[in-house]
């Protein structure tokens, strides 16, 4: 078994090991920019957008091609920020000004730097906005904190120590910035994190558990039952199930 920190930075890092279905990498990549990280989006444009695989022929002139495609991505990424909470005039806006600047683009490679621009600003603008939200630096600390290190047991106590607050002041205000608890916030984004990895890694139920720091694979099962109405092994074996169903005959466009 891999380290835990060890094993779960293998997987943000989207190693070869890693199980990719048709359509999901698409669906993760704008999901993952809606969320603002842009660190994981730097990740996922590594690979120049000219030479995805399975881009569709949309023309039979190269430029005109990659044009359309970029289009396309633009478009979904402006509907996915908007529904991230980025303000509907500017995600159009940016959307505009994007294509129209694509427009006059001559070269594939061109549009290659427009792209990774473009992912990159709305990326910026969805993590400035979920900061937004927090009002103090000492709470924008601990997100990331949290964030960084789902693969530990994250306690109050571990947070209060990185921030250098009282426990219960850090309880208090974490609270009342963020809606919930420091533990409800620590448990919704490891049963996210928990989904991404029963979909797209190899890793087991157990595994997992472990990786993410669960006290044992029955309280991850648990857990992740109580707030998705399914176990981990029924919610790995439905979307299975699901990506058979599809077939890679659609281009993928990021």
């Amino acid at each position: 078994m891999l380290k835990k920190e060890y094993a779960y930075k293998e997987f943000l890092r989207k190693e070869e090991n890693i199980l990719r279905a048709p359509y999901n990498p698409e669906i993760e990549f704008y999901s993952v920019i809606r969320s603002g990280d842009t660190k994981k989006v730097r990740q996922f444009c590594q690979e120049p957008f000219i030479h995805k695989e399975g881009l569709g022929k949309l023309s039979e002139n190269p430029l005109r091609n990659i044009r359309y495609h970029f289009v396309i991505t633009i478009a979904l990424i402006a509907r996915y920020c908007i529904d991230g909470g980025l303000d509907v005039s500017t995600s159009y806006g940016l959307s505009d000004f994007y294509i129209q600047k694509a427009d006059t683009c001559t070269t594939r490679e061109e549009i290659n730097e427009l792209h990774f621009t473009a992912v990159m600003d709305y990326t910026t603008r969805m993590k400035q906005l979920r900061k937004e939200k927090i009002c103090s630096q000492q709470i924008a600390k601990c997100i990331d904190y949290i964030h960084d290190n789902l693969h530990t047991r994250i306690t109050v106590d571990t947070l209060a120590n990185y921030v250098d607050l009282n426990p219960s002041y850090l309880s208090r205000l974490f609270k009342k910035e963020t809606g919930c608890s420091v533990s409800e916030y620590i448990r919704n984004l490891k049963i996210d994190a928990a989904k991404n990895m029963l979909i797209y890694s190899e890793f087991s139920p157990s595994e997992i558990a472990s990786i993410l720091a669960f006290s044992d694979q029955s309280h991850f099962t648990e857990t992740f039952r109580k707030y998705t109405g399914v176990t981990p092994r029924k919610f790995q074996t439905l979307h299975l199930r699901e990506m058979t169903l599809h077939t890679p005959t659609e281009a993928v466009t990021h």
